[in-house]
């Protein structure tokens, strides 16, 4: 049975206790998330650090996760990697575990020689290889490439690769109108999913959920049940916040704020900073702006 992409994920944090991996702050954390209406999480992308994460400990994170989200709960397991084999490799041992589905970033090392071609086929490539259904993940502000809508067309007619999260600026609505029926677009930030759903988007990737799941869940409710008014109004107490967090201070930003909601945010792994006094004070502030502490 296809299963519906649709409502709010988390992309999850990765805690770390003096550069460590702490699996039980994160098992903590996911136990939180499983009392929410979070429909899930994307582990191992770009809010978990997975760049920094060594293959064993990316494992570790992703079989905490498992084993502590509710059962409604969705995964998805970041899987890209710069080769096609790579990813196909971690593609598949994730596969095994049981994930739900697993999302590819554009390779980027290679910039220049990523045409619409190189892409497709890279997709399509690691989708044919396994069974478990493939989510795209446009990034650009980390790999500085864009998807085109002719590759989200393209792709999209792929029996195995049912949906992406857009994580670019302004770029959604052309997304939304490339894609072929029943692929799944998800908003990559808080910023944008109410523009998204009102487009056609199914739900959204926020990086806010990791701290706010229950304000970032009543934004994807509130629409869903009509209430524009409503939705509109924590679009805009959401989209003050995000500026505030992610869109001010990244990961670092994401972090602080869990630890401000009661979750375990903690420092980022070098070379990452975490923020000084003056950035949690302004994200402190804008959490109160929020009604949220």
């Amino acid at each position: 049975m296809k299963k519906e992409i649709k409502g709010v994920f988390a992309p999850i944090t990765t805690p770390f206790v003096n550069e460590e991996v702490s699996i039980e702050q994160l098992r903590e954390n996911v136990r939180k998330y499983s009392e929410t209406s979070l429909a899930g999480f994307y582990v191992l992308g770009s809010n978990g650090e997975a760049k920094s994460l060594t293959e064993e400990e990316k494992l570790k994170v992703l079989e905490a996760v498992m084993e502590e989200k509710a059962s409604h709960q969705l995964v998805m397991a970041g899987a890209g990697y710069e080769s096609t084999r790579q990813s196909i490799a971690f593609a598949k041992v994730a596969e095994s575990m049981g994930v739900d589905f697993v999302t590819l970033l554009t390779p980027s090392y290679f910039k220049k020689r990523m045409t619409d071609d190189v892409i497709v086929k890279y997709f399509e490539d690691v989708a044919d290889a396994v069974s478990v259904p493939v989510i795209a993940y446009n990034a650009p502000g980390f790999t500085g490439i864009t998807i085109s809508p002719g590759v989200i067309s393209r792709i999209s007619d792929h029996g195995n690769i049912v949906g992406m999260k857009d994580s670019s600026p302004g770029n959604i609505g052309k997304y939304l109108a490339a894609r072929k029926e029943g692929f799944a677009v998800l908003a990559g930030s808080a910023s944008i999913l109410l523009t998204g759903m009102v487009l056609g988007a199914s739900g959204g990737v926020l990086s806010l959920g990791n701290a706010f799941p229950h304000k970032c869940c009543e934004l994807y409710d509130l629409y869903q049940k009509g209430d524009m008014a409503g939705a509109v109004k924590t679009h805009y107490e959401l989209f003050r916040l995000n500026q505030a967090v992610s869109g001010s201070f990244g990961v670092a930003g994401v972090k602080y704020a869990m630890d401000a909601a009661g979750y375990h945010g903690g420092a980022p792994r070098l070379p990452l900073l975490p923020i000084g006094d003056a950035g949690k004070k302004s994200i402190e502030a804008a959490i109160k702006v929020a009604g949220l502490q």
